[in-house]
């Protein structure tokens, strides 16, 4: 598809219009980052392949030290504010069951999650922006974040100051679950924090003949894992939500034996850094008091990930006045509530202040 034929009438078509000059250049290079998926903080083919495509562009290029970043500074002519776009960059550990020429050429990775258009998508900004720099008041920051799934990359990005004198900064994510040429954003939550709970339940061990001479982990375990169901409901405001989900559990060898420990694990998602605070205690007081009454005891782990992803409510608004110029009436929808999925987008501050999230910072 021509990104021409989405726009609407109006001085920002014309941009379509440049990003379809470099789509075949920003297509290809999506397919080659799509076959040679790296993971985590170290994504140095990435590195190259995106070097390789801004060089010869105005721009100031400098890359990480402890991850393999790329960071590029496009300079308008004139004073004004620094504007960040991020793309992601890393890859998931998994293996790819498809049949497209351009599929992982490494088993057990692939870039099932988008990342390797939101990379191409961003190089593809660069060139057309880069085109047009003499417009620009100010300054275009590219950032290229390797580490998003699950190794706080952005953090990293932060301290080695890909921050530094930003005023806004946005991102994007691809969604197969909307219509083509459709932007969706929100002010305000847009992306839950994630907690991650880890959960040893201890008892004694003993034959399944005469359960009454052991402490059986197990109907402890499952009456924490209902336990806990109830906790949400009961604690939470429906308004201001959380979601709990125990998606692993791991308890015995065989028939005929009562096992020493049951394990079991999960993730909460909320949407305020205050719910994830009061969920953290109202579980941690559930899964001792439960694993007490059936006269076990409980190791539990609570790990914070990423926090809550918070738009800024004007440059959300922004956002959507683009949309509608570029892409038409219908090329914005705003969202009527929050995703519980959590990214790690810009994270600014461990309390979830505006930062966090895009658009805005």
């Amino acid at each position: 598809m021509n990104p021409a034929t989405l726009g609407n009438d109006g001085t920002m078509n014309d941009l379509l219009e440049s990003a379809g000059t470099v789509l075949d250049d920003v297509v290809a290079l999506r397919r080659h980052l799509h076959a040679e998926p790296e993971l985590g903080l170290d994504n140095p083919r990435t590195q190259a392949l995106v070097l390789d495509a801004l060089d010869g562009l105005p721009l100031e290029v400098r890359t990480g030290t402890g991850l393999t970043s790329v960071v590029a500074d496009l300079v308008g002519d004139t004073d004004g504010p620094t504007v960040l776009l991020r793309a992601d960059t890393d890859a998931l550990p998994m293996t790819e069951d498809t049949d497209l020429e351009f599929r992982s050429t490494i088993d057990g990775r692939a870039h099932a999650c988008g990342h390797d258009a939101h990379t191409a998508m961003l190089v593809g900004a660069a060139r057309v922006l880069a085109a047009r720099r003499h417009e620009l008041s100010g300054r275009v920051r590219f950032m290229f974040q390797p580490g998003e799934e699950g190794f706080a990359g952005a953090r990293l990005m932060i301290d080695e100051g890909v921050l530094d004198g930003v005023d806004r900064a946005f991102a994007l994510h691809v969604s197969p679950n909307q219509r083509v040429g459709t932007a969706s954003c929100r002010p305000g939550p847009l992306l839950a924090g994630d907690t991650s709970i880890t959960v040893t339940v201890r008892g004694h061990g003993g034959h399944a003949s005469a359960p009454h001479q052991a402490t059986d982990p197990i109907p402890a375990t499952a009456a924490i894992i209902t336990a806990l169901q109830t906790t949400v409901t009961r604690e939470v405001d429906v308004f201001d939500p959380a979601v709990l989900t125990i998606a692993h559990v791991v308890a015995g060898t065989t028939t005929n034996v009562i096992p020493e420990t049951a394990f079991f694990e999960g993730t909460i998602r909320c949407i305020s850094e205050r719910t994830r605070a009061h969920i953290r205690e109202a579980v941690t007081r559930t899964i001792r008091g439960v694993a007490e009454a059936h006269g076990c005891t409980a190791d539990i782990q609570l790990v914070d990930g990423y926090p809550v992803t918070l738009n800024d409510d004007g440059e959300a608004a922004r956002f959507a006045e683009v949309c509608r110029a570029t892409l038409g009436e219908d090329g914005h929808r705003l969202m009527p509530a929050p995703a519980m999925g959590g990214r790690g987008l810009l994270i600014r501050s461990p309390e979830g202040a505006r930062g966090d999230g895009v658009p805005g910072r």
